[in-house]
């Protein structure tokens, strides 16, 4: 969620800053600015409303011609918090005399009585967002006669809650001050041949990690950390000034490059990587010839998975699905009571958790602000904690004793597609690991599950062959506002899912149900201009599917079925049908994922829907 790039060097920084940006533009935002100090030592702002590319063109507030010519400055896209998306809510904000310019990630949990105090002492406000009391406190400080560093360092003890925070100041000779607090977006700080550049994310380094064709590496702020960035190198520094040793980490242009592949949208290319995806989870993880799986990652003994007693699995969205999905897959494979949780509201409760429960975090950026606080409640409980991550190094994976990584590379769409896949295929092998660890699983049992496991990637390519019937369904669905999705057992979450994905990027109202419950109340809803979506494999609750695709159709209800390949009797009992391959009903979920993603990126595009980057959505949620 929100963008945050700076730079300060020996280049222009208006073009490094847009298209670093551009390339944080997967993260979902609503406004756009950059700051840059000119020749003349004087900070010069532009902002818009909308994407990025309008920076070029937005002319108001009698802001200066683009782009902006100077060496140094910062640049934000913001998703809306604290007041509405607008230029003067618009990163990055700066201070009574516009000296200081800030971009910031987050809330400032005690915003109120700053913004009270500061006005009181006479600071004037242009916002209604939090953010811009971070510039008149570091104003403040060099007003009551601190140097710049000393300014924002002070600020850092003023502010509460979970926030990155970038600033500079026309006056302190080529310095970017980057701070890092609580849980809340990341921040990144890399330094090559007399360039210095900070972001919120990989991509936005690659701007100067391009230059040598290799490379660099890479410094990821901890809590309570901050970076002063220079032409001369980074200085990482605590709270009270103190310098920090900084471990640094080596990544490639490889690792941050972002391109479509020629797709029309990113969501869709990651939808067709989702089998790749899949053999590289599997990769080193699976004894295809002996039929074991081999999780190295698991930082546990023997001895102590055997003494665990329950399973916790906890996440956000798409996440909690995949969490839910993988509450059976634990219980009927690792042989273990689970339960799945909102992370959100999981560390309101009191869960009663200890050294025999496994806590499973699962979050793609591992950066989610609320399911980084839910794991530091449960390392002050003594229970193990485990985190299923796609971003190496990012909060989760440090606060965790293991990390289980997804290996699905970056994901741009803000929608989650393969991340999505990856986890279901990673508790997979959690819960077979679990069980063959405990001896719950045969060894039978464990080359069944591996044998299904490797023909997934086949099948998933198999169905992304011909996706022409997806373009005639959606042209078919594309003009409902309200959809039903119904699924049982371990399939309705993928309901659920499969719900998500299309309110998400079309906009079209859609709620996911186990199937049971459609009796219970969402069945007053049923008419003709109510659409319904059925997971119906070829399971053992096969027949109680058919009995609730029945019920709505007594009530002139529009029916979708998802079935299983070969499956004709359900032809006569539903409108329209897709077909995913036959496989066991642990692993329905994977394939059964594949279709729904489809048919929500054919309806959004058909209702001209941002698809990559839905209104009001952002990749990373790091505000509660």
């Amino acid at each position: 969620m929100c963008g945050i790039v700076g730079y300060v060097g020996d280049r222009q920084a208006w073009p490094i800053i847009l298209e670093g940006l551009q390339r944080l533009e997967y993260r979902g935002y609503d406004s756009a600015g950059i700051a840059v100090v000119d020749a003349e030592g004087v900070m010069q702002v532009r902002k818009t409303v909308g994407k990025v590319d309008g920076l070029a063109t937005a002319n108001g507030k009698g802001m200066p011609p683009a782009p902006l010519h100077g060496n140094m400055g910062l640049g934000h896209t913001r998703w809306a918090t604290h007041g509405r998306p607008s230029f003067d809510n618009g990163h990055p904000h700066t201070d009574c005399r516009g000296r200081i310019a800030v971009v910031h990630n987050g809330i400032v949990e005690n915003f109120t009585s700053l913004k009270a105090r500061l006005q009181d002492a006479g600071h004037e406000f242009v916002s209604e967002t939090d953010t811009e009391v971070i510039p008149h406190i570091i104003e403040e400080g060099m007003d009551q006669g601190l140097c710049f560093e000393e300014a924002f360092l002070r600020m850092g003890r003023i502010v509460q809650g979970s926030q990155a925070i970038t600033a500079t100041c026309q006056d302190c000779q080529d310095t970017i001050w980057a701070m890092r607090l609580g849980h809340a977006g990341g921040i990144v700080v890399a330094h090559q041949d007399g360039q210095g550049i900070v972001g919120s994310d990989l991509p936005a380094m690659l701007p100067i990690l391009r230059q040598s064709g290799v490379g660099g590496k890479v410094g990821f702020l901890d809590s309570g950390e901050t970076a002063q960035v220079t032409r001369e190198g980074v200085k990482y520094r605590d709270l009270d000034g103190r310098f920090i040793d900084k471990r640094l980490q080596a990544v490639s242009p490889e690792d941050v490059l972002i391109d479509k592949g020629g797709y029309r949208h990113f969501m869709l290319k990651e939808i067709y990587e989702q089998p790749q995806v899949v053999a590289s989870v599997l990769r080193n993880r699976v004894n295809f010839q002996h039929g074991k799986v081999d999780l190295a990652e698991m930082p546990f003994t023997e001895e102590e998975v055997k003494s665990f007693q329950r399973v916790v699995l906890i996440g956000c969205g798409t996440s909690l699905h995949a969490a839910q999905v993988g509450r059976y897959l634990v219980e009927q494979l690792g042989g273990l009571p689970a339960e799945a949780e909102s992370a959100s509201e999981f560390r309101y409760r009191d869960p009663f958790l200890d050294e025999h429960t496994l806590v499973v975090s699962i979050a793609q950026s591992g950066e989610t602000a609320d399911t980084v606080a839910a794991m530091e409640m449960v390392r002050s409980t003594g229970a193990r904690l485990v985190t299923i991550c796609n971003v190496e190094g990012s909060q989760t994976t440090r606060l965790a004793e293991g990390a289980l990584y997804m290996r699905s590379g970056i994901e741009i769409g803000v929608a989650s597609t393969k991340t999505f896949i990856a986890s279901l295929t990673v508790l997979s092998l959690l819960g077979a690991y679990l069980g063959q660890t405990r001896g719950f699983l045969s060894a039978e049992e464990v080359r069944r599950l591996v044998d299904e496991l490797a023909q997934c990637p086949r099948l998933m390519g198999d169905m992304l062959t011909d996706t022409s019937q997806y373009q005639r369904l959606a042209r078919r669905f594309n003009g409902y506002q309200n959809f039903l999705y119904l699924g049982r057992g371990i399939n309705a979450s993928i309901a659920m899912e499969g719900a998500l994905k299309l309110k998400e990027i079309s906009y079209i109202h859609a709620e996911g149900y186990a199937a049971g419950e459609m009796k219970h109340g969402p069945i007053a809803l049923i008419d003709q201009r109510m659409a319904t979506l059925a997971v119906v494999p070829r399971n053992s609750l096969y027949d109680k599917m058919v009995g609730n695709i029945l019920e709505v159709k007594a009530r002139d209800g529009m029916v979708l079925a998802l079935a299983t390949e070969g499956d004709k009797e359900i032809v006569s009992q539903v409108d329209e049908v897709l077909y995913m391959p036959g496989c066991g009903e642990l692993l329905s979920p994977m394939l059964a994922t594949i279709p729904m993603q489809l048919l929500a990126y054919h309806i959004a595009v058909l209702r001209g829907c941002d698809v990559d980057q839905p209104r009001n959505l952002a990749k990373s949620v790091t505000v509660e």
